[in-house]
């Protein structure tokens, strides 16, 4: 998707989740209404969904897509790199991806976004995958980053 046609969508979304996000204040609600909307509205979505940190662990919780990991094995994948490393990751190829963790052999690409607390502290991610390689760029990063500050916010 062309940049500036991104932008645009992602801001249509963003106004969209400020109108929901308003009707609950409840974390785990948002983050599966934030699930749903970008699932459906970003046509390159192949997987989009929230792995959050339980007991030291990353468990899969709200998403939509095919059946999805239960459990990422801690220290391995893009989910851990985004939680060690406290900031987004984006994943041109994940065959390039060393320790790439493949839930489904059809993703190709995937960004994945720390949620934080208000403050500071990472209590999961939200991890997004494309069947198409190099899906994901700053503008992605970008909005998404601004989608998930309105979990706890």
């Amino acid at each position: 998707m062309e940049a500036n046609k991104k932008e645009g969508r992602y801001s249509r979304i963003f106004r969209q989740l400020e109108d929901l996000m308003q009707t609950a204040d409840y974390p785990l609600s948002r983050m599966a209404t934030i699930a749903a909307v970008l699932h459906h509205k970003m046509d390159y979505f192949f997987w989009t969904g929230f792995y959050l940190l339980v007991d030291g662990e990353l468990m899969v919780h709200a998403y939509q897509g095919p059946v999805a990991c239960m459990h990422l094995e801690k220290g391995k994948g893009v989910c851990w790199s985004g939680v060690e490393r406290k900031q987004p990751v984006v994943v041109p190829d994940v065959e390039q991806f060393p320790g790439h963790i493949a839930c489904d052999s059809r993703s190709q690409s995937e960004i994945v976004v720390p949620v934080r607390k208000q403050n500071g502290e990472i209590v999961g991610v939200l991890d997004i995958d494309s069947s198409q390689k190099s899906s994901f760029d700053e503008v992605d990063e970008k909005w998404l980053e601004k989608i998930v500050n309105m979990i706890y916010a």
